[in-house]
């Protein structure tokens, strides 16, 4: 059903002016949007189904500009970031492209049912990725995992991210996009961020990479290269419009000015930052200098969920905590940066992140009918459903998600995919990779005599 309409029903837009339509109508025809405005104002033409959704607020699909697919959900806690990289290493040391593809169709099921249509996945053998994400329906951006330094083989290839451009670059009706994926200033080579920026000027790819998570890995980049990490990509000539930079929790106010004037984007990853006890990034300077800011989960293994509700939620919460300032990031901002700055972090605002004629019909429907939305009073200001979409919305209320006008939720269920069954799979291939990762474990500790 990629022709219907939604009627009265409260829109929130994320619009360049924030417009909230109390009780409107939203019509999409092929896949794209055509019309919205007030319910009185919008004529629904005969010919197409309309799906009165009183009582439910409609918002562009979240956002997520970070993740890691992963089935390793729960096994590397309480750890700081460079404690917990080698247990983390131990899933891509054990990793088959079977596994791959049940994690990448796991969590793009739960992100699917948390509300989100688009994500950033780094991962290895993508391809497989892709094949989950057209199982379930998302729209991703792949980014494979690329490593060529010594002793990081275990990573995906540069030639791989190359032969996945090729192969799946802009596929599934556009659905999927290929970045240059760099994981991090010590696995890379200086080669391989010329050949990203070779790619780059190619194909036109973006480049996604980490910096700046933790203060005592920006000290060791420092020591080893001479340079703070922004700086050293900012040599390589990486920094740009059409890069993503994940966590820059510890940016000093030159490299947040740096950012900005190179118009490189963020992914603020604010609950795993906090779970890695990485520290909180200063998203406030960030978006004062005009740094586009999206968020990111960074996925299950570092992160437990894949709720952009629950960024939402915690990004606000707290810079309000540690500056001991109630008003910053309001619900507007936090809905922004998980929709509308999501879709320019990830060069795709012409198409998503806001509902606006002639763009994608990625629709996410919540239920306000709930006890953790009532009551609900919607203004053209948003009134209090738009606090209570940051502060109290969660997955529970997610009645139904469209990407490319294709509905993927129904009532809370997924219409492509019996969920049962992916559940089942992924448990059990979860399992078998748990064991495999510890008998890597085991191999290494007898190889060093421990």
């Amino acid at each position: 059903m990629n022709s219907f309409a939604i009627t009265n029903v409260a829109i929130f837009t994320v619009d360049p002016a924030d417009r909230v339509i109390p009780c409107g109508t939203l019509i999409v025809q092929q896949g794209r949007i055509v019309s919205l405005g007030t319910t009185e104002a919008i004529q629904v033409p005969p010919d197409i189904p309309v799906i009165d959704a009183s009582g439910h607020a409609l918002l562009p699909g979240l956002i997520d500009c970070h993740s890691h697919s992963s089935l390793m959900r729960g096994v590397t806690e309480n750890m700081q970031l460079m404690e917990w990289l080698p247990y983390y290493q131990l899933e891509h040391r054990a990793l088959t492209e079977e596994y791959a593809f049940h994690s990448a169709r796991l969590c793009y099921l739960e992100a699917l049912k948390s509300g989100t249509t688009c994500v950033m996945d780094m991962y290895r053998f993508m391809h497989r990725c892709a094949e989950a994400a057209e199982e379930v329906g998302l729209r991703v951006n792949l980014a494979p995992y690329v490593a060529d330094a010594p002793g990081k083989d275990f990573f995906a290839s540069l030639a791989e991210n190359h032969t996945l451009i090729h192969s799946h670059h802009g596929s599934q009706n556009g659905r999927i996009q290929v970045w240059m994926g760099l994981e991090h200033l010590f696995y890379c080579t200086a080669d391989a961020y010329t050949q990203a920026l070779q790619a780059q000027r190619d194909y036109g790819v973006g480049i996604h990479t980490h910096a700046c998570e933790q203060r005592e890995e920006d000290q060791a980049v420092e020591r080893h290269f001479g340079r703070r990490s922004i700086a050293q990509l900012d040599h390589y000539g990486i920094l740009g419009e059409r890069t993503l930079l994940a966590h820059c929790v510890w940016l000093n106010d030159d490299e947040i000015k740096r950012i900005a004037d190179t118009g490189t984007a963020i992914a603020h990853c604010p609950v795993s930052n906090a779970k890695l006890a990485s520290g909180v990034a200063r998203v406030p300077e960030m978006l004062a200098a005009g740094i586009t800011v999206g968020l990111g989960t960074d996925g299950p293994v570092c992160n437990n969920s894949l709720s952009l509700f629950e960024e939402m939620k915690f990004a606000s919460l707290i810079q309000k905590a540690t500056r001991l300032e109630a008003t910053l990031l309001p619900a507007s901002q936090m809905l922004r940066m998980a929709t509308i700055n999501g879709a320019r972090a990830l060069g795709l605002d012409r198409d998503i992140g806001s509902l606006e004629v002639g763009k994608c019909a990625d629709l996410l429907l919540l239920d306000l009918g709930m006890p953790n939305m009532t009551p609900a009073q919607v203004d053209a200001q948003g009134g209090n459903v738009l606090w209570n979409l940051v502060f109290a919305a969660g997955s529970q209320n997610v009645a139904s998600v469209w990407v490319d006008g294709r509905q993927l939720i129904a009532n809370g269920q997924t219409t492509r995919l019996n969920e049962r069954e992916v559940i089942l799979e992924a448990q059990a291939h979860g399992l078998a990779l748990f064991e495999r990762c510890r008998d890597i474990s085991h191999l290494k500790s007898t190889m060093l005599g421990d």
